[in-house]
């Protein structure tokens, strides 16, 4: 028996009532696509703001304040809220701009470059160049790689935090197989 967390049925339970609560997010069509992503609950809670969000992702900027739940023990903010922020943005950009396929953070990396005393801004731009190469990709193997880099920028302008961001864009039902071949199943 499991003791304390969301043990056995508790944990079912908790993630049920996850799923339905994001499905339903998604669903809420009267409300914006920049309502949705404040609304999502890790970014709610984080009391991130959209401050621009193009139709097609072409460019992205959001808000991540500096408070008391944000702030590590030097009152500067904290790298985990900063990656948790930008993970999904380049991800979530592939998604929009190729409906249809299968994408996912593959790998990110963030360099803190400098300390992220105020509240931070993250600045994405789709760049057309990287565009242009996934759409060759997806043309040409029918899956793509790319990489971005966009950054967490403090209120006086300084480059706080930058990422290095790799999206992983599949066909619907593709699975890796050992010894790096792939297969996709219909």
């Amino acid at each position: 028996m499991a003791v304390g967390g969301f043990g056995g049925i508790g944990r079912r339970r908790f993630e049920c009532a996850r799923v339905n609560a994001l499905r339903m997010l998604r669903n809420l069509r009267f409300l914006s696509q920049r309502q949705r992503l404040q609304l999502y609950p890790p970014f709610f809670f984080m009391r991130m703001k959209v401050l621009e969000l193009t139709d097609d992702w072409q460019t992205v900027r959001l808000r991540l304040p500096l408070n008391v739940f944000s702030s590590n023990m030097g009152g500067c903010m904290f790298g985990g809220h900063q990656a948790s922020l930008a993970d999904p943005v380049a991800a979530l950009a592939c998604a929009r701009r190729f409906p249809g396929h299968e994408v996912w953070t593959r790998a990110m990396t963030i360099d803190f470059v400098a300390e992220g005393n105020s509240d931070l801004e993250l600045r994405f731009e789709f760049d057309p160049l990287v565009d242009q190469k996934i759409r060759d990709d997806l043309a040409a193997r029918g899956r793509s790689t790319p990489q971005f880099e966009y950054g967490f920028y403090r209120q006086d302008g300084v480059l706080c935090s930058r990422i290095l961001n790799v999206v992983a864009i599949r066909p619907k039902g593709y699975k890796a197989l050992q010894g790096g071949k792939s297969e996709t199943i219909k």
